[in-house]
């Protein structure tokens, strides 16, 4: 059976379990400990191994291809920061998680991180760079990552070698381990469902919860495809975004059936270099690099998903934590890639960001393969708007064109 299949076995399981046999809650629940703390276990290799691999690539190209790279990125970041902003603006409107407690937190200093900017700030530059690898500090480990990759290919060619091969070897045996822990995620997952659905009162309020909070991504991935990326293409750009999406309805109805934007890549770089008619040299730098760091859907979800988690434990984030939030989820996403159930792995990161309980995945992995199918139309869309965009600032000319 697929994994994707026993999950979704043991959310079902889970929810009987919670609500027709409560008491056997002290029983399982060591298993979602366990499970929690095996991906928390995950997070510092996974951050720095992967955004260090995937900076120090983009700094390794020629001096054309390297302009080409960091616009590409930026555009990247541009879309993405857009639809993390778009989820943030619809899970504080709806607020889908304001309607049941599953649990509390308290609201101190250490439960919520630093609300001062001033103090964040601070904290970007860790006194102690093992501090930041031992105590799970998140935002300091990224930007040792992001220093990291971007002057390792300027070392001299032995050390670049021995770096280059630690980090790659590094990552490997960190995706290795994540692929074992993940094995294990229908007991974890089961064992916290049954914890959720056992101790909340109302397990119809949590369940009506639960699908509005599908109902907040959704309405953020559909303004995020046909509104405001199509806005861009129009106005920033002066292409028939119709067209585009029109041209586009293969590869991305291959991603939603498939959830896999790696699988869609080949019809993806067809449509958009065949269709559109984008030069092969853009669409095949632009694609690729895409498929490994873009992904406004995921971006947009993890943003509702925190937010929302913190809601249901009945915590106000302030606005700086929530900025912090869709910070922290553009740069997870760009050494996300590759990553086995990525938007778990990225979630327990941004909840470690704001020390939210990682239990809270509880409450959204039950759903998440449904929206893994959307989110990823979502980053196949994306990558190819952005591919569009590139190709304009390139000066070429498109049967897209208004």
């Amino acid at each position: 059976m697929k994994l994707h299949w026993q999950i979704l076995l043991a959310l079902v399981l889970g929810v009987i379990s919670g609500i027709l046999f409560p008491g056997i809650t002290p029983f399982v629940s060591w298993m979602g400990d366990l499970f929690m703390n095996a991906l928390s276990m995950l997070i510092v290799p996974i951050i720095f191994f992967s955004i260090v691999n995937s900076i120090s690539g983009v700094q390794d190209f020629g001096a054309g291809l390297k302009r080409l790279g960091i616009k590409t990125m930026a555009y990247y970041l541009l879309t993405m920061l857009i639809a993390a902003l778009t989820g943030l603006a619809l899970v504080n409107l709806i607020e889908p998680g304001g309607n049941v407690q599953v649990g509390s937190v308290a609201a101190t200093p250490d439960n919520l991180g630093q609300s001062s900017l001033l103090n964040i700030l601070v904290g970007f530059i860790p006194k102690n760079i093992f501090y930041a690898f031992t105590q799970n500090n998140t935002i300091p480990l990224i930007l040792i990552a992001f220093l990291t990759g971007l002057n390792l290919p300027k070392l001299s060619p032995d050390g670049k070698n021995i770096l280059n091969g630690f980090i790659k070897g590094g990552l490997e045996l960190t995706l290795r381990i994540t692929k074992i822990v993940i094995l294990f995620s229908p007991l974890g997952i089961f064992a916290i469902v049954v914890k959720q659905f056992g101790t909340t009162p109302d397990f119809l309020k949590l369940i009506q919860t639960m699908l509005l909070y599908v109902l907040t991504v959704t309405a953020g991935l559909v303004l995020h495809t046909f509104v405001w990326l199509p806005l861009i293409l129009r106005f920033g750009y002066h292409v028939n975004p119709w067209r585009h999406l029109k041209n586009m309805s293969t590869p991305m109805l291959t991603a939603f059936s498939t959830a896999s934007s790696s699988a869609t890549l080949p019809l993806t770089l067809y449509a958009v270099e065949h269709r559109d008619g984008i030069s092969s040299k853009i669409t095949n730098f632009t694609i690729p690099l895409g498929s490994a760091i873009n992904m406004d859907g995921a971006a947009l979800l993890e943003c509702v998903a925190v937010i929302f988690i913190a809601q249901a434990y009945g915590i106000e984030l302030s606005i700086v934590q929530q900025i912090l939030i869709v910070f922290t989820s553009l740069l997870c996403a760009i050494g996300a890639a590759g990553i086995p159930m990525a938007a778990l792995v990225m979630m327990a990161m941004i909840l470690n960001v704001v020390n939210l309980p990682l239990e809270g995945i509880g409450l959204v992995i039950g759903v998440d393969r449904i929206l893994d199918m959307m989110r990823t139309t979502v980053n196949v869309y994306g990558d190819t708007c952005v591919a569009v965009m590139v190709a304009k600032s390139e000066g070429e000319k498109l049967p897209i064109d208004n």
